[in-house]
């Protein structure tokens, strides 16, 4: 949602909202999350469809006419998906090539020569953390797992020790860090900057990244103590290929987006000119689109041609990478059209209205709303853009370092305590062998303790920046 359409809406409905009004908002939210929820848990619907679903439920218990709750999907879904879904798009791409070159297990296996003993555990969070830049967390699960068990088995070391620092590696780069689609979903719903989210991300990033992984996979180790399961160990890339990338340019172009986004927020800090030279020239190189594009076509020379992909072979790679994604991308779009369906029909306005009322800073809340999403769907992609659509007024006066940090305390909040009605939860138990009881007591808390670790610093860098 942009500033003119929370102006419009201000404009359109300039008289306060009533008590009343307020509890009729009240039921539309609880009923449209109702059904998206009982959808999605009870009669196992897709994601996208329930949105959809949900969004009709909306507007309907609202009182809005049914013809403008389905331009309001209809908007917010066009308007998400052209602001991010070229990213994701790219994204996608990027890591496929990564995955298919060789490059992320080159990176790997170097890291791994260098680490041993009881620097391990740092080794594989550190491998995650990088990886889990460019990849969705599912292919870097995927990606990763033989990885994992793999140093698990030959080196002896406890499944959950090497398993755990991986896991907390790739989640905190899902949840809080761009060019990943929930934050970059949130960054444009509360029109914050993405350059300086990217940075506080990243600060937020390291010290949660160290307590959920490392540290907490020593408790997870006595608690869970299961074997390498020897069945999920599946063939790597790299034995199919002649040769691969090497570990400098592959790591160099995994970095590039990251380095250009944060050179304009840095540019941006600096010069603080919109018509300097220098800020333009980084307002272009540093935008999402172009620091992604430029990756993925640094990556072709990269990391396709040392790994002897000829030019046949990079157009099925590209298919390959974006066929995935039309589930994400219709989610990511469904969720911004059901939060503009809620700016539409006055519900961002009532958010703004009992904030006020309760005097709960707007960080806790928007935390707190994400978590409750989280919870009920176990999706993290729904509880971002729902929860995004929710607080966005709440981002309208404020600073561009606090719209980033709303960011932040949304992602952390949508990370709160998997459990059965996510797909990450089965997708950890079945690879690693675990029971429900053992998933739960190891990836469910290191997921809470990423959310209540990485919220924490959010509301302690609010009171400082």
């Amino acid at each position: 949602m942009t500033r003119l359409s929370v102006e419009m809406l201000a404009a359109d409905a300039p008289e306060p909202i009533t008590s009343a009004g307020h509890a009729q908002l009240g039921i539309a939210v609880l009923a449209g999350i109702a059904v998206i929820v009982l959808l999605i848990t009870k009669f196992k619907l897709h994601a996208f469809l329930s949105l959809t679903l949900g969004t009709l439920v909306l507007g309907a218990v609202a009182g809005a006419p049914l013809d403008k709750a389905i331009t309001s999907f209809t908007t917010g879904l066009g308007t998400t998906v052209a602001g991010v879904g070229v990213l994701i798009a790219l994204g996608a791409i990027l890591g496929k090539m990564l995955a298919d070159s060789g490059g992320a297990e080159q990176i790997v296996d170097t890291i791994l020569a260098k680490a041993g003993g009881r620097s391990m555990p740092w080794a594989m969070v550190l491998i995650a953390s990088v990886i889990g830049l460019p990849l969705f967390f599912e292919v870097g699960v995927v990606l990763l797992i033989p990885v994992v068990l793999m140093v698990a088995k030959r080196g002896n070391y406890s499944l959950m020790r090497i398993g755990i620092p991986a896991l907390a590696g790739l989640s905190v780069m899902h949840g809080l860090v761009p060019p990943h689609p929930g934050p970059l979903v949130a960054i444009d719903a509360v029109q914050a900057n993405l350059g300086v989210t990217l940075a506080l991300g990243v600060l937020v990033a390291i010290p949660t990244v160290i307590v959920a992984g490392p540290l907490f996979s020593k408790v997870a180790a006595r608690w869970v103590d299961v074997p390498a399961p020897d069945r999920m160990v599946p063939q790597r890339v790299s034995e199919d290929l002649e040769k691969r990338p090497a570990f400098g340019p592959t790591l160099a172009t995994i970095l590039l987006p990251v380095v250009l986004m944060l050179s304009k927020a840095l540019v941006d800090i600096v010069i603080d000119d919109p018509e300097h030279s220098v800020q333009r020239v980084f307002d272009v190189v540093g935008s999402p689109l172009i620091a992604l594009l430029a990756s993925v076509l640094v990556g072709i020379f990269t990391l396709l041609r040392p790994a002897g992909f000829g030019k046949d072979r990079l157009t099925p790679l590209v298919e390959k990478g974006l066929a995935p994604i039309a589930g994400i991308l219709l989610i990511v779009g469904a969720g911004g059209g059901f939060k503009q369906t809620l700016i539409d029909s006055g519900v961002g306005q009532m958010v703004l209205d009992i904030s006020e009322d309760w005097s709960i800073p707007a960080l806790l809340l928007a935390w707190l709303i994400a978590v409750a999403i989280r919870l009920a769907t176990g999706s993290a992609t729904v509880a971002t853009v729902s929860a995004a659509g929710l607080v966005a007024p709440l981002a309208a006066d404020m600073s561009t370092t606090h719209a980033a940090l709303l960011v932040l305390a949304i992602g952390a909040g949508s990370l709160f305590f998997s459990h059965v009605n996510d797909a990450g939860f089965w997708l950890v138990k079945e690879y690693f062998g675990l029971s429900v009881g053992q998933t739960v007591k190891t990836w469910s808390i290191m997921e809470t303790i990423i959310s209540v670790v990485a919220g924490g610093l959010v509301l302690l860098l609010s009171l400082v920046i």
